[in-house]
């Protein structure tokens, strides 16, 4: 976890040790990214680094978590639908997903550091950072989950942190996919039709 010393730094020189982390993560990827090039581009020594991040598996998670709450910040939370029904909160999620991919596609290097993110989940140094991660924005899936049941378009017979844990899930291998594929392809990504596998998942059931 990222010390407490570094957010006492001036954001001027936050914003410099993030951006050197972040260039070096979407080039590289976590593996090849190395601690001293970051060093090097954010103009600190090797000891400052160590003073705010305790390696690099900790910086790489602090970046990750700052990228993502800035997408979700831009995209803004899903809206409650303007008309009653299953329908139209699932249209509504669609609408989300699919703007959250086309601001992920304007910003090819966060792009590039949620493959990054996403290709190491298996490492046993980001699993950690990646259960923080998701305890973040465990309130913000609540509050759909709770929308959707409002709408009538998410069961009520399984509890609530299974439901969420199974979207996480497939969200998880859906977003896998779709960032595996070329960055200069130009098909639109079929995001009515990943929606609707999460839906299919999590509707009530007749």
């Amino acid at each position: 976890m990222v010390r407490p010393r570094f957010a006492r730094l001036p954001p001027a020189q936050q914003q410099a040790i993030l951006r050197a982390a972040l260039d070096e993560f979407a080039t590289h990827g976590f593996h090849d990214a190395s601690l001293n090039r970051v060093i090097d581009a954010a103009g600190i020594s090797k000891g400052s680094m160590y003073y705010y991040f305790d390696d690099k598996a900790d910086l790489f998670a602090h970046v990750a978590r700052v990228e993502f709450e800035r997408l979700l910040a831009d995209v803004g939370p899903v809206a409650r639908p303007s008309e009653p029904g299953p329908d139209a909160f699932w249209s509504t999620v669609e609408r989300f997903y699919r703007d959250a991919l086309t601001r992920l596609a304007a910003h090819p290097r966060v792009a590039s550091l949620a493959r990054t993110w996403l290709g190491a989940s298996e490492n046993p140094a980001l699993q950690r950072a990646q259960l923080e991660l998701e305890a973040t924005v465990m309130p913000w899936l609540e509050r759909v989950l709770v929308l959707g049941r409002s709408s009538g378009a998410v069961r009520t017979d399984l509890p609530s942190d299974l439901l969420i844990a199974v979207a996480i899930g497939m969200g998880r291998a859906m977003d896998t996919w779709l960032l595996s594929r070329p960055p200069d392809d130009t098909v639109p990504p079929p995001t009515g039709a990943l929606v609707g596998m999460l839906r299919r998942a999590l509707e009530p059931q007749t």
